[in-house]
């Protein structure tokens, strides 16, 4: 495992935005013959991406004494909260009020606190608790080292690592091996986080050495177990989805179309390019005297994108504290728009994630982010040795240039897209971060990958009530009540019928039958409980949508229409186990944003305790299973008639302070009015 310790950041330099324009330039690949892995491990279970949800995977796995395997693109743990920059805790104020959270994601929480000595040491408004990303890998780091040490367990870390290929026994239902690229800067070359995502995640994924790396192959295995049949679990907690895609299982991406469990979908079709904008969050620092910067050859092209979005937001030091991630001095109290918070003062550093600013929201076939199976297909992705991340590299460089772009209009910008002009004043007393030891710990000063709304999401195994493959749906979770006129004049009759229905609880026969008017049927007031719970989570519907041309930033360029009808409060909510088992292969399991959600549920199971909490799901499943000699799908294949070993299961969970429901949860509690 690699250790390292950082002290709270002080910047002392930064890159102007025109030179960092000069990193967005690919260097040449060499070809090599396709060589043999250099070395093989032997894995119990081989976590895929080291995200919140893979750590959380590794956390259970090595405290239940497991040999965990976890790969990272990124040479930082942590996904959310670390390379992708957002590391600002997006919380409900009840269960944070209850610190009713999985028990590593409450390490976490005490961990940020002993470390700074306060919870929240950005003083930002967004959370209780705003904090600087290369802090949060050094925690991470230091929570998996005492939990290997605790458990007795075995952690193999593996940074700028990638699954390449997949070794899928004949009949299609194990993975045997997995074929991973480890890269390494070549000699003389530009140290890791030097250039951004998109000139070096090509490189990364091929076997081939480059001018840039060196590249390691290992082939992951199960660990060798003594006269029997190894058994093993990958569990795919990357930010998109990518071994479901490699193992080519049934999923969603993007839209779902519009049905009496997704009422408020966009689209009466599915829509696999329009997913939930990504972001490159970046580092600003407030100094005392006005800064010089050089305007980004490409800013012209995305000027016209940039916005405060509302009147109420229109305030450049509320949107610097929004995300203020460090604050040395307390500044003056403040108030603008309702939100109260303290300004900006020389030395404060603000982290950016902006919906009309740094988020890249492309929604067509030119230009989705995410590749879907037909192009994945289409493009060789999905032949031996074709993987190449699935994701379109010039999206990625057009979100990045975005985003420095961004920078500079809360800069020097003077227009608003949505607001008009005469509301953006410069801001020069500001200075963009940059540099291996900057908050982001890149020479370019971008988050090292962009912060992941929603990526694939698989289609579980049919189910009782779901014969087509379950998963969590918009009226699973959604507060709406659906008496808007729209649902009754937009859906056919039948879809409203079943749509009132399925929210009529313990009314649902009648209504079914005609015996009451769907109008007149009451809602029940609670989410879905399932029988299968493993894990919890609790956040509002928040969407970031597509736009509806291409490019995104085109001038005049509104958002996908629809696509917010979804948005809003959300009941405490459960997470299935049904919702992590994918169709085909038993030994994968399914961690993160890409559990079988709609894709208006997944705006809710997205955030930075769910994660925790799926991961903690999936560690504890797959210690489970190798432990019983199960199949997690065993587990819920006889639903809804009992099953002893779900059971065991869910009490094995709760005894290790992973809660599997709310406090309350039951059929007959309909009062969730205290739960915001």
């Amino acid at each position: 495992m690699q250790r390292r310790r950082t002290k709270a950041y002080r910047p002392k330099a930064f890159i102007s935005l025109s030179l960092i324009a000069t990193f967005i330039a690919p260097l040449a690949t060499t070809a090599a013959p396709l060589i043999p892995p250099n070395k093989t491990v032997n894995c119990e279970i081989l976590a895929v991406g080291a995200g919140l949800s893979g750590v959380a995977t590794a956390y259970e796995g090595l405290l239940a004494g497991r040999t965990v395997c976890l790969t990272e693109i990124t040479d930082w743990l942590g996904g959310q909260i670390s390379s992708q920059g957002t590391s600002a805790l997006d919380e409900r104020p009840t269960q944070r009020s209850r610190q009713f959270y999985s028990r590593g994601y409450l390490e976490l929480r005490d961990r940020i606190k002993r470390k700074y000595g306060k919870f929240n040491p950005g003083d930002c408004w967004v959370s209780d608790s705003c904090f600087l990303p290369r802090d949060a890998h050094t925690i991470l780091t230091e929570m998996l080292k005492d939990a290997e040490k605790k458990g007795n367990g075995k952690l193999q870390w593996f940074p700028n690592t990638v699954i390449k290929d997949l070794a899928i026994s004949a009949d299609g239902k194990i993975i045997n091996s997995a074929i991973a690229i480890q890269h390494q800067p070549v000699k003389g070359a530009p140290p890791l986080n030097t250039s951004p995502l998109s000139q070096t995640i090509e490189d990364a994924y091929r076997y081939e050495n480059s001018s840039r790396f060196n590249k390691n192959i290992i082939r992951f295995v199960p660990k060798p177990v003594k006269n029997k049949t190894a058994n093993w679990y990958v569990v795919d907690t990357s930010e998109t989805g990518e071994i479901i895609a490699l193992a080519d299982v049934p999923y969603r991406l993007g839209i779902d179309a519009r049905s009496y469990l997704e009422p408020s979908a966009s689209s009466t079709t599915n829509d696999p390019y329009c997913t939930q904008g990504f972001t490159y969050t970046f580092a600003m620092e407030s100094t005392k005297e006005p800064q010089q910067q050089a305007m980004p050859s490409f800013y012209p092209q995305y000027a016209p994108y940039f916005s405060y979005e509302l009147k109420r937001l229109a305030n450049f030091d509320l949107v610097f504290t929004y995300r203020r991630i460090w604050s040395p001095k307390q500044g003056t109290p403040a108030a603008f728009g309702g939100v109260k918070f303290s300004t900006p003062t020389p030395g404060d550093i603000s982290m950016q994630n902006w919906t009309w600013g740094n988020d890249y929201r492309p929604g067509t076939p030119q230009d989705n982010l995410i590749y879907s199976r037909q192009q994945l297909q289409s493009s060789g992705q999905l032949k031996p040795g074709g993987w190449m991340g699935g994701l379109r590299s010039e999206t990625l460089r057009k979100g990045e240039e975005n985003a420095l772009s961004y920078f500079y209009w809360l800069f020097a910008g003077t227009t608003d897209s949505q607001l008009g002009n005469g509301v953006k004043q410069p801001q020069l007393n500001n200075r963009y971060l940059s540099g291996l030891k900057s908050p982001m710990g890149t020479v370019h000063g971008l988050s090292k990958y962009p912060y992941m709304r929603e990526g694939r999401r698989i289609i579980g195994r049919p189910s009782w009530g779901q014969p087509e493959g379950f998963s969590i749906w918009e009226i699973d979770i959604s507060r709406r009540n659906y008496n808007d006129e729209y649902y009754a004049k937009t859906l056919p009759a039948d879809m409203y019928r079943s749509l009132k229905a399925s929210l009529a609880g313990l009314e649902a026969t009648s209504v079914i039958s005609g015996q009451t008017s769907p109008d007149k049927a009451l809602r029940r007031t609670r989410s879905t409980i399932f029988p299968d719970a493993v894990g919890i989570g609790h956040y509002a519907i928040d969407f970031h949508p597509c736009m509806t041309n291409s490019p995104a930033e085109a001038p005049g360029n509104t958002e996908r229409a629809g696509e917010r009808r979804g948005a809003g409060q959300a009941y405490p909510f459960q997470i299935a186990l049904r919702a992590m088992i994918p169709q085909k292969i038993d030994n994968l399991i399914v961690g993160g944003k890409s559990i079988a959600t709609s894709h208006i549920a997944s705006a809710a199971y997205r955030v930075h305790s769910f994660e925790w909490s799926a991961g903690a799901a999936a560690g504890t499943v797959a210690a489970f299973a190798i432990k019983n000699a199960i199949a997690p799908y065993s587990l819920v294949d006889n639903l809804p008639k009992p099953e002893p070993q779900l059971q065991a299961l869910k009490r094995l969970l709760e005894q290790n302070g992973n809660p599997t429901a709310f406090p309350d949860t039951s059929i007959f509690n309909e009062n969730w009015d205290d739960w915001r």
